[in-house]
């Protein structure tokens, strides 16, 4: 069933209940996960969160944790697929289901009363009607019971008669179901023949917060982040990230003219969104121009690189934009300032030349204080990069925190929040040193594969959020509410408060800790 009301049938019957997150392993989910992750610690909603990268992993975590929760919430995961029939759950658990995956399936539409579709409405969704693809069998059967009934105390003749008539309605109702049935493969082909992607589950989650009137400019940055995800990836056409584009820069201008006062504007812990055009290029402002242009499948594909033409077109086109090959070679930030002050009109007045007409996109950039800008595209792929990391020691649980800690504001500005959750900071900063061991900007304690945060408790499986208590004033400093599962319960909830030695080892030296 579609939720229409995302704050009254959603927020509110989960605002008091202990949930069980089940996020996917992409960029959009994560996104959508730190926008409700901050919305929960604001209203102290206790959560686990658990990361999923299939339809097994997904099984096996809702049978480890069924019988603690109710309510569950899953993101970029389950909207495309039969989810009581996968999952066979109780009748009293009901899912939220937050998927940007296209088409949904059609029983998780009609369900009333345990699939709840946190989706946006102005998607082309296309659903079939319910009577197209739904037949009450007991209907029929009462039919053919009350024929049956009717025809006792009847005479020879008049059965006779009457059981013939029954023969030919019979056929007449079985030849309307075949037409039925095949009516239904018909528009169920038609339904589910193509996959597609809707609106970011990110931008879904943003929208959830300016409702409440509590969207802060860290949630405006995670749906750009988001819907930056699916442009990159080619799960949207271009025309509905122009669209979308569009809405979030509406969003930007609000809250840019909301913090115009000079003082914030100077300050150096500000953050500044902007929108901006720049180009297609991936990463090229913290790369080499050239390895940019061989690294990015636009640009690869249109000059086919892959060849000794494509090789020789690339120099023909460096050259028709001016660029000696000495700079285009060197880091982008060690170019002359000549260059690249006039690189978007040369490359793109070059790239229409070549074929590349949409080398110039729309895109957003974030600064941090005095620090360098990240483009949206550049975020989607370092978080991208961290979260499909090689590496044979780590684990998938690992990558995922990496990934989910990288989003964080303090990893861009080089600065640790003093903070009480995985959300929006609450009271000062604190300064971070260059060298230290970087675990997340509200981490206490990291040893082993237990994390214990502020609020939030790591395992090597899940991730579990005991609301603090205490207010959050301006001086405040973390609170702690959970500690380290023992080893007879790794994967459960922890109560039990962190023991004094726990506390000073996380205030001490970096070299100190464990």
């Amino acid at each position: 069933m579609f939720v229409f009301d995302f704050r009254k049938e959603f927020y509110e019957v989960v605002q008091n209940q202990r949930v069980l997150f089940f996020v996917a392993s992409d960029v959009d989910a994560l996104c959508a996960c730190k926008i409700l992750q901050a919305l929960f610690q604001c209203d102290h909603v206790q959560y686990t969160l658990v990361p999923v990268s299939g339809w097994q992993e997904l099984e096996t975590a809702f049978l480890e944790h069924k019988e603690q929760f109710r309510y569950f919430i899953l993101i970029n995961c389950g909207a495309n697929v039969d989810l009581l029939d996968i999952l066979q759950p109780d009748e009293d658990a009901v899912f939220f289901v937050c998927d940007s995956h296209r088409p949904v399936n059609v029983v998780n539409v009609y369900n009333d009363n345990q699939i709840k579709l946190l989706i946006k409405q102005d998607d082309d969704l296309e659903v079939p009607a319910y009577d197209d693809i739904f037949r009450d069998e007991d209907e029929e059967e009462e039919e053919e019971h009350s024929g049956d009934e009717h025809d006792q105390g009847l005479e020879p003749s008049g059965k006779r008669t009457r059981l013939e008539e029954e023969i030919v309605e019979r056929t007449l109702r079985r030849r309307q179901r075949r037409e039925w049935e095949a009516r239904r493969r018909d528009i169920l082909f038609d339904y589910e023949q193509y996959e597609y992607h809707g609106t970011s589950s990110a931008m879904v989650m943003f929208d959830l917060a300016w409702m409440m009137s509590k969207d802060l400019s860290d949630m405006l940055w995670w749906a750009i982040v988001g819907l930056t995800d699916q442009w990159v990836q080619d799960k949207i056409t271009q025309m509905k990230y122009v669209t979308d584009v569009g809405i979030l820069q509406r969003h930007v201008s609000r809250h840019n003219h909301r913090h115009e006062d000079e003082e914030h504007a100077l300050s150096v812990d500000c953050t500044r969104i902007s929108f901006e055009y720049d180009l297609r290029l991936v990463l090229y402002q913290h790369w080499s121009l050239h390895d940019s242009l061989c690294n990015t499948c636009y640009t690869a594909a249109r000059l086919k690189l892959w060849s000794l033409h494509g090789q020789k077109r690339l120099q023909e086109f460096l050259a028709d934009v001016g660029l000696p090959l000495k700079q285009a070679k060197q880091k982008f930030q060690s170019m002359d300032i000549s260059l690249k002050e006039n690189l978007l009109e040369m490359i793109e007045e070059s790239a229409n030349k070549f074929g590349m007409k949409d080398m110039r996109v729309q895109t957003f950039s974030i600064h941090f204080g005095f620090k360098h800008k990240f483009l949206a595209s550049d975020v989607v792929f370092a978080t991208l990069s961290l979260m499909e990391s090689p590496e044979k020691d780590d684990s998938g649980m690992g990558h995922f925190i990496q990934a989910l800690d990288s989003l964080s504001r303090a990893i861009f500005s080089g600065h640790r929040h003093f903070s009480r959750s995985g959300g929006p900071p609450c009271s000062g900063w604190g300064q971070w040193k260059p060298g230290e061991p970087w675990v997340s900007g509200h981490s206490l304690l990291a040893r082993r594969h237990h994390f214990i945060l502020a609020g939030v408790t790591w395992t090597n499986c899940t991730v579990a959020w005991n609301s603090p208590s205490g207010s959050c004033g301006p001086h405040s400093r973390p609170l702690p509410a959970a500690s380290a599962p023992t080893s007879s319960s790794p994967r459960g909830p922890s109560s039990t408060a962190p023991s004094r030695r726990a506390l000073r080892m996380s205030r001490s030296s970096p070299s100190q800790r464990p």
